[in-house]
């Protein structure tokens, strides 16, 4: 038997409503035409029979209706012969289609142009602008510190290029460069710097030309989010080779995350360009937080523009000098190098070296006007300068949590900076066949012995099992490409399933690095110590949930990559700064016993400290007080002090140094 369907006059009236819209330009006049009438010619009526002063006669008050109709519908409502008044009315229609037609003209034009505006393909006609190409969670901070960098300055402007809805990353910028970077504010927040956002691919060369890289003063290419994200690095700086082929003046800074394609971006890039490389910076910088706590902060004060930074000021009355004479020639700026006439960089030179005329200051200073000789020998106290105790390396038990692309450059670079005999331990869900073998880790190392374990890292078992507290250091790292840990069962611990961090999912490293965080407070305050306890975070915010004491060492990838782009970008020859102070040779920041420096029994001048770490053929920037290590903001760092200040040091503070291995 069939089955009946009842069908609703609502849905009757709805069908029959959808055939009339779909019966195209001509039926919807008409019906509109129609309906208007429906409408009008009743109303009209009501209105003239309802007047007191309407005309007594039937005649007299059709034709009232007839002039109300119309009026309303702006056809004249003429009266007279029927010739007259048909064309009144052709008239009227004629002029409404011409009316009607020349307001769609200038509707449809004017909203063209506000949706070609929206999508942001229009030309950037800017010269000496900051050109940013690519999105990722990176622009934030950049943009919040080239605002911050731009302060002082007049007027700039920052343009985006990426493949985004430009008012979307408009409103993305304006939010989070709000809260991120340096305190600043998009739109009025940004004091006299402009941001223009474009709509376009950064590998396409013609629609690059919407920034007008070819006059801007800095371009930066951020590295996308992902796999693939180093090959669209390179892709844009062929596409920015292309659209930009004779080298103009503009400085080109772009990072790539895997070594394996630093080379191929360098290429791309051309002599002018630098390339950063993300996880050879993150790796060094783990290894040497790791060797001295308190470094991160260090490096976060020289690279935020919020605090002291590298500049270069002009020799002026030191030119013929030494460099050792130049340390003690700015009170308030600390000299940590030479930048030659020709571009090259020398950090912490012979103390000999002489000054050249053409010769530039490297120091570090507040900014660039506070850079001001000013003679600060008459501070030095040569009766509290001691002469340090050779220490010799001692033998360390490391422990490296968690493994991803990066831990094979740790280990190596670890194997550079300790003693011999120094043991590693290594523990991870990686298998440990693959871990031996990725990139030839399980190869004779000089110094460093290394032991791989497999194991679930947020497993509070595992770690009560590894007694954290008797390892000299620490270091824990986002944890990629893990797999089950055999021998175990396969469905995740239950303390994973819960928080939703279950190796299947797929979540965010950061979030196994979090858990894996709050059981080493734990074992930590059951052993009534402090864990020497180094960090690597994807994410900034995630490091503000990081259950860790206040002031401890976080290496944060993105941000970090994100203020050494900024500060290259505005200063190019940090390019090279850069370079070495991250490299195992070389000169490197050091945090060093205050006591192999000073007596502690006085209070000393920061004028004494650089005398007496020039004798030693070092550089004092400034230091650390244990007292203060868990006190923010500095967390007891102190960069560039005035020289001419009096403190009194414990026996267990630092003084931080830039000096060779």
């Amino acid at each position: 038997m069939a089955q009946r369907h009842t069908t609703t006059l609502r849905l009757r009236l709805r069908y029959r409503f959808d055939n009339l819209m779909a019966g195209g330009t001509a039926a919807l006049i008409g019906w509109f035409a129609l309906a208007c009438l429906a409408v009008v010619v009743p109303a009209s009526t009501v209105l003239v029979w309802a007047d007191r002063a309407a005309p007594a006669t039937l005649s007299g008050r059709l034709a009232a209706v007839w002039v109300s109709v119309g009026q309303t519908l702006k056809i004249g409502g003429a009266v007279g012969s029927p010739l007259y008044v048909l064309a009144s009315v052709a008239l009227a229609l004629v002029a409404l289609l011409f009316v009607s037609t020349l307001v769609g003209l200038i509707t449809t034009g004017i909203n063209g142009r506000i949706m070609l505006l929206r999508r942001g393909h229009s030309t950037v006609l800017e010269s000496g602008h900051t050109v940013l190409l690519g999105w990722s969670d990176q622009i934030f901070p950049v943009v919040g510190e080239l605002v911050a960098a731009n302060a002082n300055r007049r007027r700039s402007t920052i343009a985006v290029l990426a493949p985004k809805d430009k008012v979307e990353m408009e409103d993305e910028i304006s939010t989070s460069t709000s809260v991120a970077g340096a305190g600043t504010r998009t739109g009025t927040g940004t004091g006299r710097t402009r941001i223009i956002c474009r709509n376009g691919r950064t590998t396409d060369p013609a629609e690059l030309a919407r920034v007008s890289p070819r006059t801007a003063k800095a371009v930066l290419v951020l590295p996308p989010e992902g796999d693939a994200g180093d090959a669209q690095v390179v892709k844009t700086l062929l596409a920015l080779d292309a659209a930009v082929p004779e080298p103009g003046g503009a400085v080109v800074v772009a990072a790539v995350r895997d070594t394996r394609n630093h080379l191929t971006a360098r290429l791309a890039a051309g002599s002018a360009g630098h390339v950063l490389c993300v996880d050879d910076i993150i790796a060094r910088l783990l290894v040497q937080t790791a060797r001295e706590p308190g470094l991160s902060l260090v490096y976060q004060e020289l690279l935020d523009f919020a605090g002291d930074e590298f500049y270069t000021a002009a020799a002026q009355g030191l030119a013929g000098r030494t460099f050792g004479e130049a340390l003690s020639a700015f009170t308030t700026s600390s000299v940590v190098g030479l930048l030659r006439a020709d571009g090259g960089v020398a950090l912490n030179p012979d103390p000999g070296t002489p000054i050249g005329a053409d010769d530039r200051i490297i120091l570090i200073s507040e900014d660039d006007d506070t850079a001001v000789p000013a003679d600060a020998s008459a501070y030095v106290d040569e009766d509290a300068i001691v002469v340090a105790r050779p220490r010799t390396p001692e033998a360390e038990r490391l422990l490296l949590l968690g493994w991803n692309r990066r831990a094979p450059l740790v280990v190596e670079q670890l194997d550079q900076f300790v003693g011999p005999g120094t043991m590693l331990d290594v523990v991870s869900l990686a298998d440990v066949v693959r871990m031996r073998g990725a990139f030839g880790v399980a190869k004779q190392r000089g110094h460093l012995e290394v032991a791989f374990h497999s194991g679930d890292i947020t497993d509070p078992e595992l770690l009560a099992k590894l007694d954290v507290p008797s390892y000299d250091s620490v270091i824990v790292i986002g944890e990629t490409g893990h797999e089950p840990v055999p021998h175990r069962p396969t469905s995740p611990p239950a303390h994973l399933i819960d928080l939703g961090l279950a190796p299947e999912t797929g979540t965010e490293t950061d979030d196994r690095t979090l858990v894996t965080l709050l059981h080493l407070r734990a074992i930590g305050e059951a052993a009534g110590r402090e864990l020497s306890l180094t960090t690597e975070m994807s994410d900034d915010g995630n490091r503000l949930l990081a259950p860790a004491r206040a002031g401890a060492d976080f290496i944060v990838s993105g941000r970090l990559i994100s203020l050494l782009m900024t500060q290259i970008s505005e200063s190019p020859y940090l390019a090279d700064v850069f370079a070495e102070l991250f490299e195992a040779e070389g000169n490197e920041l050091h945090l060093k016993p205050v006591t192999d420096y000073v007596r502690t029994d006085r209070e000393v001048t920061f004028a004494t400290l650089v005398e007496s770490a020039r004798r030693r053929r070092e550089c004092a920037v400034g230091y650390r007080l244990r007292a203060e290590v868990a006190v923010g903001p500095a967390y007891g760092v102190r960069l560039n002090p005035d020289k001419g200040r009096r403190v009194r040091f414990g026996e267990h503070d630092w003084l931080i140094v830039l000096a060779e291995s």
